[in-house]
């Protein structure tokens, strides 16, 4: 794997051109100077082997120099296992998954520790970015593989978790998802925080690790920020009354995050930023199936070359369309959020690899083309500085307070 890093200096400059680089150059000073974070990075079959190597330029939305190119310091890479049965055989194989995602992580620190490290606390992020290296977090999208033994949290943490949602889609043994499963037998109607989920929300307290209450029913939200002693975190979602979906949050939310002492990471994803022009999906379809990227298997088997030009026509095929969900519309995200919840409690999510992306936003190389539309709409360097990174250093620092105590 590490031999494709040589490559590394003839895809740079593509990466930078690829970028944000028409910005002024007072923005990218800025952007520079920040520290930027962004909360929720998927990684992919394959992740940190021959097949996908983040050290090299890769169709993966973040790579090594894609992080480079845009100034992005550091990223929580996520271990996610989809819902599936609440069966100890269930159980099992989302433990298995999630091991595998986890050891994808590691095997990037490992092939790169010139390039990126891995943090555990606040005071590590600084460091290791202070050395010049990217940094790198663990997130755990979805607490199922978990079980129903609540000690596997500390073994979670003690990896280097240091943020856990409760749920994901679908309802789990410890509370109610945003999105229930009504097809699984998940009833319409939030049930709560289930008893083993209270049980989980006090065993993150104690080791430090965020309670993340994206992907989370509103009932498990609000009992869960109600039980936890420490802020919480929403990873990546958006604000429901710009778009009306049920990954997104409400008003009363967004109040109990900031009451809770708490952050929302508003997420760079478009279907829950804006309504997808329906001609405009049924054209990126017919795009993919032309090219053989509408499968699995296709994605799998394709070259390099193939990603970069279905890249290249996609970003055409949306420009010209005049009517894709941009940056502009997930800055309006941002900006509600702090109207409603405060400048200390909004940041930035991309979901990228996971399906996130907008116009204007589609990678890590053009992350300086949020700084500068947040600098467009007044924001000052300070609340910008806020809003990329300190506002979640402040959470993991006050959730590694609380689980001291």
């Amino acid at each position: 794997m590490a031999g494709s890093a040589g490559s590394q200096a003839g895809t740079e400059a593509r990466t930078e051109a690829s970028g944000a680089d028409n910005l002024p150059v007072s923005d990218r000073a800025l952007h520079d100077r920040v520290f930027t974070l962004d909360t929720h990075v998927d990684i992919n079959e394959g992740y940190a082997t021959y097949r996908l190597d983040p050290g090299g330029f890769t169709r993966a939305q973040v790579d090594l120099p894609k992080m480079r190119a845009g100034g992005l310091d550091a990223a929580f890479f996520i271990v996610y296992v989809g819902q599936g049965t609440i069966s100890p055989i269930g159980y099992e194989e989302a433990a298995r998954i999630a091991d595998e995602k986890y050891e994808a992580i590691m095997r990037m620190v490992r092939a790169y520790p010139d390039q990126i490290a891995l943090a555990t606390t606040a005071d590590e992020v600084e460091a290791i970015h202070a050395s010049g290296r990217r940094v790198a977090l663990i997130g755990m999208e979805n607490s199922w593989p978990l079980g129903e033994d609540l000690s596997n949290v500390e073994m979670w943490a003690d990896r280097g978790v240091r943020y856990m949602s409760v749920t994901h889609f679908g309802n789990n043994q410890f509370g109610g998802s945003s999105n229930p499963n009504l097809a699984a037998g998940d009833p319409p109607e939030d049930p709560g925080l289930t008893e083993l989920g209270r049980g989980l929300i006090r065993e993150l307290n104690d080791h430090g690790v965020m309670v993340d209450i994206s992907h989370v029913g509103k009932r498990t939200m609000l009992e869960s920020i109600e039980l936890s002693r420490a802020p919480v975190i929403a990873s990546h979602s958006g604000v429901r009354v710009l778009f009306d979906h049920p990954r997104n949050l409400d008003d009363e939310q967004l109040r109990a995050i900031r009451d809770n002492g708490g952050v929302a990471q508003m997420v760079a994803f478009r279907g829950y930023v804006g309504e997808i022009d329906p001609a405009l999906r049924a054209a990126e379809q017919a795009l993919a199936g032309e090219m053989g990227l509408d499968t699995p298997e296709g994605r799998e088997a394709a070259a390099q070359e193939v990603f970069d030009t279905y890249r290249d026509r996609l970003a055409e095929l949306r420009a010209s369309s005049g009517n894709d969900v941009t940056i502009s519309d997930f800055v309006d995200h941002i900006d509600h959020a702090v109207e409603i919840a405060g400048i200390d409690h909004v940041g930035i999510a991309s979901d990228f690899d996971g399906g996130g992306g907008l116009g204007g936003f589609d990678d890590a190389t053009q992350t300086p083309a949020v700084t500068a539309e947040l600098i467009a709409r007044g924001y000052s360097e300070e609340d910008i500085a806020k809003i990329w990174g300190g506002n979640v250093l402040r959470v993991m620092r006050a959730v590694e307070a609380a689980a001291a105590r």
